[in-house]
């Protein structure tokens, strides 16, 4: 009786070790099948406050205003691009505000953008021209290839809130197609 227990006992392992590797040798293969993938983490990208210059030369001061809307841009973009799973936004550190890549140093901008873990930085500026034409200028540097993905000069009518957010969601639409995904 003990013989038997003892082979069936054997028998049942070399079965559960059989079974294991069977598995462990099947997900190995889904793992290589094409469009079987795992999710790659979001690429983290942070977007920084952007510059405004208006020399549209008006006799009223908007500079509160104009303020107001630049940070509202930089935070619809921030906005549009978290709500894409592929990416992850990165708050920008620097110890003054606004956080512009003209308010610091280039290399001190790169290291708070690299400090805060981003791979991808966005940046750049408005100007305001007249009284109803504005630019912007509006750039994409991958900071792990160390190269510059997108640079757009941008052009909108209107200087209003409504302008300035259709203004960002066009820009957040050029950046998604130039940003590379996981």
């Amino acid at each position: 009786m003990m013989k038997t227990a003892t082979r069936w006992g054997a028998l049942s392992f070399r079965n559960a070790a059989g079974a294991v590797l069977t598995v462990l040798f099947a997900v190995a293969a889904l793992s290589l099948q094409p469009g079987v993938s795992l999710a790659a983490a979001p690429i983290a990208v942070a977007v920084a406050d952007f510059d405004y210059f208006d020399s549209s030369g008006e006799v009223a001061d908007q500079s509160a205003e104009h303020r107001t809307r630049v940070a509202s841009f930089a935070a619809l973009l921030r906005d549009n691009l978290a709500a894409e799973a592929d990416y992850r936004v990165v708050p920008i550190e620097c110890p003054d505000r606004p956080c512009t890549a003209t308010s610091m140093s280039q290399d001190v901008f790169i290291a708070a953008a690299r400090k805060a873990g981003a791979r991808l930085v966005v940046y750049g500026g408005i100007r305001k021209m007249s009284t109803l034409v504005q630019w912007g200028e509006i750039q994409l540097l991958d900071l792990e290839a160390e190269k510059l993905l997108m640079r757009r000069t941008v052009t909108f009518r209107g200087d209003n809130d409504a302008a300035y957010r259709h203004a960002a969601n066009f820009v957040s639409d050029q950046l998604k197609e130039a940003m590379p995904k996981p």
